[in-house]
């Protein structure tokens, strides 16, 4: 199978490994040769290390470099058979290369994006033949990570979906479909991780430390939400939540919060600038949380109602089915359980109790209980 990439970054040659070791011919393609170079450099090493850990003999590391060939000229694309864009997260750049791209490859090609967030019927719109476009979004680190949400356009063909599912299977990787919405799975349901743990901040409850101590020590997290702030950068975390909630019509649950806009706005980008919500310069303490077991777990639990609310809330809308909103959320972000196994786990009753405890307090729209929880309580129902 001929497979091109678009775009020679991060993401880009990650998928292109992933498929030069399933076997497939790989061109990857970018506008600029010291990407691609550097590309190349860093796939040598990658593989170079996977064979120091005993994952891979000097064989397979020569099967997959020599799998992949590393182009600055977009019609070497031409006998691509899926062909992949993982390039800026701009609309209207996209629409230009796959415009460009369609002339290019043959009728039944499957032209994709590994966007993140932007409407994949936008982007087949740019098509003379749209049914052949669908998302096909990886998670970072590509070769790690083993979710993929596949996103169908409402104009993409049935039978293009289903070519999709199984060549991504056959990449060994775990497909999540997903609705054309906002932030698809992970990025929507997602968002309280972040957005609450930035509004128990706010309010003065707790420190970054100590919320992050929170998650991780009484949710199994591997990452506290602010650490993982860092690790995304500020400006990106912040990007992500100030389009799905521009996209979705301003809906409260999905508000930015002003502490995470001025870190972006001071460069306070995180560990690539030195410093975010911690400081990462050589011999700097990291502060210590406070280890209240009962403030700990105020904080936990506030933050899962609003996590499980939003996996319910994504199944009442059919953006997906349960086992693969959980799929998404343990194999695309690591979460320790999926959402609504954990639901389950903790009661339904226990779920619509808290939340509406939150809106009790607050009365705000983004702690509304979704209608899927309170027909469940009633009905004596779980999700598993």
């Amino acid at each position: 199978m001929n497979v091109g990439i678009i775009g020679s970054g991060t993401m880009g040659s990650g998928i292109a490994q992933i498929a030069a070791t399933a076997g497939c011919a790989v061109q990857l393609y970018d506008t600029n040769q010291n990407a691609l170079n550097k590309a190349e450099l860093s796939l040598e090493k990658i593989l170079s290390r996977l064979i120091e850990k005993g994952r891979i003999d000097t064989e397979e590391k020569s099967r997959i470099q020599n799998n992949i060939s590393y182009t600055d000229t977009l019609d070497d694309l031409s006998n691509s058979n899926l062909t992949i864009e993982a390039i800026v997260e701009n609309l209207e750049i996209k629409k230009s290369v796959f415009s460009t791209l369609e002339d290019l490859v043959s009728s039944d090609c499957i032209i994709a994006s590994n966007t993140s967030s932007l409407s994949i019927a936008s982007i087949a719109a740019s098509l003379k033949n749209p049914e052949r476009c669908i998302g096909i979004h990886f998670f970072n680190p590509a070769p790690l990570m083993k979710l993929v949400e596949v996103i169908p356009a409402i104009q993409t063909s049935q039978k293009v979906v289903e070519k999709t599912i199984q060549i991504i299977t056959d990449w060994k990787k775990v497909v999540a479909v997903a609705k054309d919405t906002p932030g698809f799975i992970v990025n929507r349901v997602a968002r309280p991780f972040y957005g609450e743990s930035l509004k128990i901040y706010e309010e003065g409850i707790a420190d970054f430390a100590t919320i992050d101590w929170s998650l991780k020590k009484l949710g199994g997290f591997r990452m506290g939400p602010f650490e993982l702030m860092d690790f995304i950068g500020n400006d990106v975390n912040y990007t992500v939540t100030e389009t799905v909630f521009s996209a979705f019509y301003f809906d409260p649950r999905y508000k930015p919060a002003f502490t995470q806009k001025r870190f972006s706005e001071a460069g306070y980008l995180g560990r690539k600038s030195g410093k975010g919500y911690y400081d990462y310069a050589e011999g700097a303490v990291k502060p210590i949380p406070k280890t209240d077991e009962a403030l700990g777990e105020l904080i936990f639990e506030r933050v899962l109602v609003m996590l499980i609310n939003e996996a319910a809330d994504a199944l009442f809308l059919n953006i997906a089915s349960a086992e693969d909103i959980d799929n998404a959320m343990t194999k695309g972000v690591n979460y320790p359980k999926g959402l609504l196994a954990w639901a389950d786990e903790k009661g339904i009753d226990w779920c619509v109790t808290t939340i509406d405890k939150l809106y009790n307090e607050y009365h705000e729209d983004r702690y509304r209980c979704s209608p899927l929880l309170r027909k469940m309580k009633r009905e004596h129902k779980t999700f598993f």
